[in-house]
């Protein structure tokens, strides 16, 4: 079984007129500029007198070596979604408004595909290959990853920014 550490965790919360699809295209697509593989887990959507109750959870793995992997999390959930107009420079825009929270997490996953589990010796071998030989890389990772997902919700908060002040 592979070996995980959370290196980054944060969430994105924002009340006002947004557009659902570029900020979806955006968050997606920055992923994929990265290189991630990106999964769609779930999508569920509700509708009541209150507006659109969406949830949304991706997953988003990039291999950085035959033993590191990069694993980037990211859950929506959007409450009282409607659709609205706002006036942009004398002319009506289609946009949405309502309340949306982005929870980003990032983990370093070593030995994902778990090469080191099929025997005892080579389990206890990972451990010290872990804590010996590779503490410095793995520390090194950790701390790219983390700025990165850092970097990517200041990004998500900066287009919310923009898109929310039409």
């Amino acid at each position: 079984m592979s070996e995980k550490s959370n290196v980054f965790k944060e969430a994105i919360k924002f009340k006002g007129f947004w557009n659902y699809l570029e900020v979806y295209k955006f968050c997606f697509n920055w992923l994929k500029e990265e290189d991630y593989l990106v999964s769609e887990d779930t999508y569920t959507e509700k509708i009541s007198s209150s507006g659109k109750e969406i949830e949304i959870k991706w997953t988003a793995k990039k291999k950085i070596s035959d033993y590191y992997r990069n694993i980037i999390e990211v859950k929506w959930h959007i409450l009282y979604m409607e659709d609205a107009d706002v006036e942009v420079n004398g002319k009506k825009q289609r946009t949405n408004k309502g309340e949306v929270k982005i929870t980003v997490s990032a983990d370093l996953e070593r030995d994902y595909e778990a090469r080191w589990e099929d025997r005892p010796t080579w389990k206890f071998l990972r451990g010290v290959y872990d804590k010996y030989v590779v503490r410095t890389t793995t520390d090194d990772y950790e701390f790219r990853l983390e700025n990165k997902a850092n970097e990517y919700t200041e990004e998500i908060k900066a287009f919310l920014n923009l898109e929310g002040k039409q």
